[in-house]
Order: structure tokens, then sequence, then C-alpha cells
């Protein structure tokens, strides 16, 4: 019994390392086998360990949570693990890394840096007065309101909403859609007391709620499909009334 072939494929990696002086940037092409099923994940996996051990990417999950495989494929951003090359028909694959991020080397990227000075300059912690006892149990929470605050939290801080904004690449302080989100989290969050000025005081600025010009292309690119839009305009309503 024959197996069928699949597909001739190509996948084009920008490369380049930046702690090389001798490193230029350039395109690697690699041609492989399609395979049923098969990812960018397994793919890449497939380049690193046959044709270019030297060839760096991030993967941890591969299920789509862990947020660390984000990429530019074909020009616009997307995570690598839930990227099927079967969406591909004409079998040419071009991938560059996510930009916004400090380039560790070919599609590796820092976001983790990146997140961090965005939580603490948001201040993503919840803010009480009252003294946590862990041997009591929580207060109740409205299931509706709980509902709410476990929606925004399903961001897995991949930065593809942050690579595709239009407003980050003119801005460079710019908070992004995930440091809005994380603004709109708490701000519904009854566990933290912080008042409308508070919030004013982090995101009422050109690098925060009011530089947002609305493109929504991090809605659009959103792996999660997180309500972006609603939240950047419930933000932008009740912050620009303290202006």
């Amino acid at each position: 019994m024959s197996i069928e072939k699949g597909r001739d494929i190509t996948v084009s990696v920008l490369k380049f390392n930046p702690k090389s002086k001798a490193s230029k940037p350039h395109f690697v092409d690699y041609h492989l086998e399609e395979t049923p099923g098969m990812t960018l994940f397994i793919a890449l996996t497939y380049i690193r360990e046959n044709l270019d051990p030297d060839l760096s990417f991030d993967f941890v999950c591969r299920a789509g949570i862990c947020g660390s495989c984000g990429m530019v494929v074909n020009g616009k951003p997307a995570l690598g693990c839930r990227t099927l090359i079967a969406n591909y028909p004409e079998g040419k694959i071009q991938l560059m890394p996510m930009p916004a991020f400090e380039l560790i080397k070919d599609l590796s990227i820092n976001t983790g840096k990146w997140m961090d000075d965005m939580s603490r300059r948001v201040e993503s912690w919840v803010h009480t007065n009252e003294e946590v006892d862990i041997s009591k149990i929580e207060e109740k929470v409205d299931p509706d309101v709980a509902d709410e605050v476990f929606e925004l939290d399903r961001c897995i801080e991949c930065g593809i909403c942050v690579s595709s904004c239009g407003t980050k690449l003119m801005r460079p302080d710019f908070v992004g859609a995930v440091g809005l989100n994380r603004v709109a989290r708490f701000e519904v969050d009854p566990h933290d007391n912080r008042t409308a000025e508070d919030f004013y005081e982090l995101v009422g600025d050109d690098d925060g709620i009011f530089g947002c010009m609305t493109l929504l292309a991090c809605e659009d690119h959103c792996p999660k499909h997180l309500p972006l839009q609603n939240k950047i305009a419930y933000l932008r309503r009740k912050l620009v009334a303290l202006r």
C-alpha cells in the first residue's frame, strides 16, 4: 500500500543574531514535505532537527496557552503552534520576529521584559486596604462580575496585539491593548479599591488610553478573541470625563 506524498512547502525565515557583529539580517529558505495536521511548530522543529540546528524560535506549551510562540507569518502576527500549514494553499510561508520587542535571535524575542515593564507601569496587582487572611474563605463575588474579570484574565501576554498595533510603532511608550486590557480587568474587579481618578493617573495620556487610534488590529489578531474593542472604548468613555 503506497502512502500519498505530502505537498512540498517552503518556509522562509528571517535570520539574524544581534549579538554577533558578523551577522546580517537575511532570509533562509527551507524546503520540506507537509505532513497531516502540520503546524508551524512542527515545521520549525523539523527544520531545527534536520536542516538547521542553529535556528532559534520559542515554544513551550504547543497549545496556545503560554503565548511564547508569537511570530509574523506572511505579514500577520500569529501563534506558531496554532497556525496550520494547510491554511496556506500556495505552500510558501515567510516568518519574521514580531516587532516592538527586543530581538534575541532569529524568531526568538524577549516579550517577558516588555510585559514586566508594562505590568509595573499599570500597577497590575490588586490594590486594597484590607489585610489578606488566607485561612478564611474569600468574600463572595457576583457571578457576572467574576465572569467579566475571568474573561479579561484569559490574556496570555503573547504580544500579538502589541506587534500589530499602529500606535505602538509610532509611540514606543504606548502601553498597547494588553496594558489597557489589564487596567480594565482591575477596574471591574471588586477586590480592587482604586478609583477612576487612580486609573487616569496611570493611562490617561497619549501613551495610554488616549493614544489609541482604534485601528483595532489588536482585536483582529488576538488569538484568545478578547473583547479589546469594547474594553478600550469603555475605558476611553470613563476616563475622558475626567479630562
